[in-house]
């Protein structure tokens, strides 16, 4: 195997006696990763272990090799920060700066020297579409543009791994997009890896190659989203021609469980164990239509989610 972008070994962490994190074992290799899960599920700790901000309790781990935090190596410590750009979801900006003099302070607090900071803050800030607003103070931009300094900030020192804590939160449609393609664009073609924390799985799905389930502070899944939604044997998709409503009442009355319903006689369910996919044909007879099309079908990641996290 390869380099790996993050290598995670039975990492816990507590805060007194409640276990944030339990035994979290995780080898990705570089590129986007989503890490989905609800409030509370460790994804924040998670994130502040792998920017160096507390120690795990138990484990050990390592963003490109570099180790995690150590109190006992401080200079691993500061290897860690430099390889790491992160996105907070909170808007953490300093009111009085310009766009230019809030990320050019980001990265001399990288370590970077201020001119070479100014410069980069300067091109950062083109390449996201500031360049106009540059010289604006922050706490004037709009809610889109302030996620956009944040983005900025977080590249100002040209880092190989993006921390992003729900990126999205509050964008309108068209500037969630916008920034779900920006957020693609970086990994694609700028060779970011990418780790997108969020509980939005419409975004996860737009940008990820892979993805994490957390709920209760451990893995409750990983893989890519065609491996977590493979299909099963209990999910189908079915075209039936007669009476939509007297075939519905007879689905649910063999305890089919209808998941979605479309014009024209089209259903997706989940069956019930032991069904047998003469039945759908023998319950379409005795409503007086036909089976036009059976086939089965994927599980959503919403319904991967929420099964997940219900275990």
């Amino acid at each position: 195997m390869g380099q790996r972008f993050l290598d995670l070994r039975d990492l816990s962490h507590y805060y007194g006696a409640f276990p944030a994190l339990q035994g979290v074992t995780l080898q990705l290799p570089p590129g986007r990763v989503g890490l989905l899960g609800p409030n509370g599920a460790g994804k924040s700790t998670l994130l502040k272990i792998l920017m160096g901000l507390i120690p795990p309790s138990s484990g050990t781990g390592w963003v490109f090799d570099v180790p995690l935090a150590d109190d006992r190596d401080p200079a691993a410590n500061r290897r860690l920060r430099q390889l790491i750009g992160f996105m907070p979801e909170a808007d953490a900006l300093i009111p009085g700066l310009t766009g230019l003099e809030y990320v050019a302070l980001a990265g001399e607090l990288y370590g970077m020297p201020r001119a070479q900071a100014q410069r980069r803050a300067h091109e950062v800030l083109g390449f996201l579409g500031l360049e106009e607003a540059r010289y604006r103070p922050v706490e004037g931009y709009s809610l889109g543009m302030k996620q956009r300094v944040k983005l900025a900030q977080a590249l100002v020192h040209d880092p190989v791994v993006l921390l992003l804590d729900e990126p999205t939160s509050g964008l309108d449609p068209a500037g969630r997009d916008a920034f779900l393609r920006l957020i693609e664009e970086l990994g694609r073609d700028h060779g970011k890896s990418v780790l997108l924390s969020t509980h939005l799985l419409a975004d996860v799905q737009a940008v990820c190659e892979y993805v994490v389930i957390l709920a209760g502070g451990r893995v409750r899944g990983e893989g890519t989203v065609s491996q977590l939604c493979a299909r099963r044997h209990d999910r189908f998709r079915i075209r039936y021609q007669g009476d939509p409503q007297r075939f519905r009442q007879a689905l649910q009355a063999k305890q089919i469980r209808l998941l979605e319903e479309a014009d024209a006689g089209e259903f997706r369910v989940a069956v019930p164990d032991n069904w047998t996919n003469r039945r759908f044909f023998e319950l379409a007879l005795a409503t007086g239509g036909v089976i036009r099309c059976l086939v089965q079908d994927d599980e959503t990641l919403e319904e991967l989610f929420l099964r997940l996290i219900g275990n």
